[in-house]
């Protein structure tokens, strides 16, 4: 942890922020005429926004936001992905057929392309939001889970289970699933920062968390109208979804590295 711990507490400190946000007397929605476009100072930390509201309260309110749906569209792709993945590559024949051609067709497209498309046909708001990027992200889970299946389930205990006639759902939960956590595990920790992103870029377009609710990406589209005046209102959330998105990649590229055996070995050797 060494050299990504600074990383570590970044992320530590962001959910901390978007859990305590949520209980600590702050107003996000308090609009103060005789502060507007107010930069920071000390009567607020990270100034006021176009209508008056303090940047700070609304950060750890669009933190929330972005916590909340990276957790949940992570968690449902995973689980979505490694099941019907770990299925098509056990199981085969027509169902791996069938999974595989709907991995290409998503992949086919640009995936949030897909997402805005889908956002735009449901209608904005945070449930649709949540719907449309787990649509999508479920199919980079499906395709890893089924590539990694594919290599380990000729390996003797699956093979003993097998002539000991277990249940193809016991096979598949207890003997195959196990095997492939630590590339899956990886790999949602890099879709926590895509899913950031994209909740933040559909916020922007308008078809994410709708006003008065705050995020990231509406608090920067907001403060482009003012760049010349209170360049606050764009430096400000630019700044905080760059560090959560870079501490989280850093934090990916750290837990892959450790859980790499063979890479551990030859540092040991060096």
């Amino acid at each position: 942890m060494r050299r990504y711990g600074l990383s570590f507490w970044v992320i530590v400190l962001w959910l901390l922020l978007s859990l305590l946000g949520q209980w600590l007397p702050l107003d996000a929605h308090q609009i103060e005429l005789e502060s507007i476009l107010q930069g920071p100072g000390s009567s607020h930390w990270l100034g006021y926004d176009d209508l008056g509201r303090p940047v700070f309260d609304r950060l750890l309110a669009g933190s929330y936001t972005s916590c909340v749906v990276a957790l949940t569209v992570v968690s449902l792709s995973l689980v979505i992905g490694t099941i019907l993945g770990t299925m098509s590559a056990y199981l085969g024949g027509v169902f791996d057929l069938v999974i595989t051609r709907i991995i290409d067709i998503f992949l086919a497209f640009p995936g949030i392309l897909l997402a805005i498309a889908l956002a735009g046909i449901m209608g904005p708001g945070i449930d649709n939001v949540v719907i449309a990027l787990s649509v999508v992200g479920w199919v980079g889970f499906a395709r890893l889970a089924r590539a990694q299946t594919l290599s380990v389930k000729h390996r003797d205990h699956v093979i003993a289970a097998q002539v000991m006639g277990s249940r193809n759902s016991k096979i598949i939960f207890r003997h195959l699933i196990p095997l492939i956590t630590t590339p899956l595990l990886v790999e949602a920790t890099f879709g926590i920062a895509s899913v950031v992103i994209a909740e933040a870029g559909l916020s922007f377009l308008g078809l994410g968390v709708q006003a008065p609710d705050a995020s990231w990406g509406s608090m920067i589209r907001d403060g482009t109208r003012y760049m010349l005046v209170a360049p606050h209102l764009v430096l400000v959330p630019g700044l905080a979804l760059m560090i959560v998105v870079l501490a989280v990649n850093l934090a990916g590229d750290r837990l892959r590295d450790w859980l790499d055996v063979k890479t551990n070995r030859v540092e040991e050797r060096i």
